[in-house]
C-alpha cells in the first residue's frame, strides 16, 4: 500500500512539475527578478593644492590619448561590426532569389555574377511546429522581408501550450520578436551576422524588452544547409533567450527544415524539436 501510494505521490509530482512551467515563466516576467539591496556608499575626496594646479602640457597630452582611443575604438568597431567596403568584395555580394537556384549559391552570389534577378527584393516564410512531449507543443512562424542584400527585417511568433492532464486544461505563452539583421559576412556558401530588436510577451505579460543577437548559415551543397541563430533579451530584468540549430534541405524555392530550439524564459528552460519548411517569393 505504502509503494503505491509512493509512486502515484511520484507521478503527480512529475506531471505537476512540468505542466506549471508555462504559468511560472509568466508569474516570474510579471514580477520582476529578485531585488537587490540597495546600498549607498559615500565617497569622500580630498585633493592637496599641488593637484589642482596640474600643467597645461598635462591636458594637452590628456586630450590627445584620449582623441586617439576613441577614434581607434570607433575604427574597430566599425570595421568589425560593418565590414570595410573598399576593401571586402563579399559585402557587395548579390540576393540570390533562393538558395541553390543555381545549383550551388546560398543566400548570396559573386557581385560579378551576372543574373537578371540581380538585387531583387525577397520574402522567406518559414513554419515549424516544435514539441517537447504530449503536454508542452506549439509553433514556431517567421518571416523575413529582404529589401536588398545589405540588411533585413525578422519578425518570429512562439506560439507555446501546456496540457495539464490532471484537469485537462491548456495554458498558452505568446512570444514575439521583431529584429533588423545585417549580415556583416555574405559569401556564396556561408553567412554571418548580427541583429538587433526587439521581444515581447503576450497573454497576461504584456511586456516587451531590447533584444540583440546572432545568426549564421552555411550551404554544403547538395541542397543543404545548416542554420544557427541566438537572441538574447530580458523583460523585466529576467532573461527571455532564443536558440536555433537547424538543417535545410532545399528544392526549387521551397525548403523543409528539421531542428532543436531551446527558450529560457525567465528561469524556465524549453527545449523542442522543430519539424517544418518554408518557401521564397
Amino acid at each position: 500500500m505504502k509503494k503505491t501510494a509512493l509512486l502515484l505521490f511520484s507521478l503527480f509530482y512529475i506531471a505537476s512539475f512540468g505542466q506549471n512551467k508555462l504559468d511560472k515563466s509568466k508569474s516570474q516576467l510579471n514580477s520582476g527578478g529578485p531585488k537587490k539591496n540597495q546600498s549607498s556608499t559615500s565617497y569622500s575626496t580630498s585633493s592637496g593644492s599641488s593637484k589642482s594646479k596640474s600643467s597645461g602640457g598635462d591636458n594637452i597630452i590628456g586630450r590627445a590619448l584620449a582623441n586617439v582611443f576613441i577614434y581607434s575604438t570607433f575604427g574597430v568597431f566599425k570595421y568589425g561590426v560593418f565590414g570595410d567596403y573598399n576593401n571586402e568584395d563579399h559585402l557587395y555580394s548579390n540576393l540570390t532569389p533562393y538558395p541553390y537556384y543555381n545549383r550551388k549559391s546560398g543566400n548570396f552570389e559573386n557581385s560579378d555574377t551576372l543574373s537578371v534577378t540581380t538585387n531583387k527584393a525577397r520574402l522567406d516564410i518559414e513554419n515549424n511546429f516544435v514539441y517537447n512531449s504530449s503536454a508542452l507543443f506549439g509553433n514556431h512562424l517567421k518571416a523575413k522581408i529582404r529589401p536588398f542584400q545589405y540588411f533585413y527585417l525578422q519578425t518570429d511568433f512562439h506560439q507555446l501550450f501546456e496540457i495539464d492532464k490532471i484537469d485537462n486544461t491548456a495554458n498558452r505563452l505568446s512570444l514575439f520578436q521583431f529584429n533588423l539583421i545585417y549580415d556583416r559576412i555574405r559569401l556564396e556558401k556561408f553567412n554571418f551576422g548580427w541583429n538587433l530588436g526587439a521581444t515581447y510577451v503576450g497573454n497576461e505579460v504584456k511586456k516587451g524588452g531590447f533584444a540583440y543577437g546572432l545568426n549564421a548559415e552555411y550551404f554544403m551543397g547538395n541542397q543543404i544547409s545548416f542554420f544557427a541563430a541566438a537572441k538574447w533579451s530580458r523583460i523585466n530584468s529576467l532573461p527571455v533567450n532564443t536558440y536555433e540549430l537547424q538543417g535545410k534541405f532545399h528544392s526549387k524555392n521551397y525548403f523543409f527544415s528539421l531542428g532543436l530550439e531551446h527558450l529560457k524564459i525567465a528561469t524556465p528552460t524549453y527545449t523542442l524539436v522543430a519539424l517544418g519548411g518554408g518557401i521564397y517569393f
